[in-house]
């Protein structure tokens, strides 16, 4: 710990990205510590996805996001990002979990663990958390969810061609997945806990989902959770009680995500029991702890829909603004 930084984010994705690119325009020693690589939530989404936003408004650090398409595709996003962090030589150390923040304003301790589980102190004046959700998915706790034919992450839905599949989840994931398995030829069954598809489903989806629906290409249960995975079977109850096996091969649990509160709190930062958000004035976005910031979707708590790479990506000018007023 021989140095000490103005500003340490937590997070390399495309909000900390910003707030780190807003430090270094101020002149403020920065470092970004990330768990994985680079925008690694990113990384993580399907290979053939494509962004429902169109690229300006991706854009950070006034790099231009140039794409074939208007809608990027995840391929040219990784690219465009890499180039943001080439263009303002973002400090960025890699593979490395944030474990505790301590200290306290102006004197922050960081400890963090890397992939060989070698442990490291920085010191740091200002904290940012950009962490995101969508590391850490809502588990059903139901028995069979740790089988390794469940997944709780989209897939490319070529190696289930022929396979009985089911998809749990009723908003815009669960939709762009059962579609996607469905034209890759697998038998989709969708179950859904409410009575209806999600309202945040986009509006070009939506349709095409309620017509495989209504074609009965896809077979969905609605007021339905649950209750069992196994082998080659899934135990569903309706909400009148009723049970029932179904033949299947594989399950994608998508049930959301939620973000790091237990890094949080930890912190000192308090978080809502039931919302998981966390305490933050929306004018600087400082958290209860001083000098403890939040950006992006970790704002949000559950409400994942609120927040995206859209509007959090101006978080990082909100934040660096009030620091440079402190420091």
């Amino acid at each position: 710990m021989s140095e000490t930084y103005d500003v340490l984010v937590v997070g390399a994705g495309p909000t900390g990205l910003a707030c780190g690119i807003d430090a270094i325009r101020e002149g403020l020693k920065l470092l970004i510590v990330e768990k994985g690589c680079l925008v690694n939530s990113i990384f993580s989404y399907p290979a053939n996805m494509t962004f429902f936003t169109n690229r300006e408004r991706l854009e950070i650090g006034d790099i231009p996001f140039s794409s074939i398409n208007v809608k990027p595709t995840r391929a040219e996003a990784l690219e465009y990002y890499r180039r943001v962090a080439d263009y303002h030589h973002l400090p960025i150390h890699y593979d490395e979990k944030v474990l505790e923040i301590g200290g306290r304003d102006g004197a922050f301790r960081v400890e963090t663990e890397n992939r060989e589980r070698k442990r490291q102190t920085y010191a740091a004046r200002k904290v940012v958390i950009a962490t995101g959700y969508y590391d850490l998915p809502n588990r059903m706790g139901i028995p069979g969810e740790d089988l390794p034919k469940v997944s709780h992450y989209a897939l490319e839905g070529h190696p289930f061609y022929g396979r009985k599949v089911a998809v749990i989840g009723a908003a815009n994931s669960a939709a762009v997945a059962s579609l996607d398995l469905f034209r890759h030829g697998a038998q989709v069954t969708l179950i859904c806990r409410e009575p209806e598809l999600s309202r945040h489903i986009k509006y070009w989806i939506r349709p095409d989902l309620e017509n495989r629906i209504k074609e009965k290409s896809i077979r969905a249960f609605f007021e339905t959770v649950v209750k069992e995975i196994s082998e080659d079977w899934i135990l569903v109850e309706s909400a009148g009680g009723e049970r029932q096996k179904l033949e299947n091969d594989f399950v994608f649990a998508l049930t959301g995500y939620h973000p790091d509160i237990d890094l949080l709190r930890r912190a000192g930062v308090k978080v809502d029991a039931e919302s998981y958000r966390p305490q933050c004035n929306p004018k600087t976005l400082e958290s209860n702890v001083p000098g403890l910031y939040l950006a992006g979707v970790v704002i949000s708590g559950r409400h994942t829909n609120e927040i995206f790479i859209e509007n959090g990506r101006f978080h990082g000018k909100i934040i660096i603004s009030d620091i440079e007023k402190k420091l």
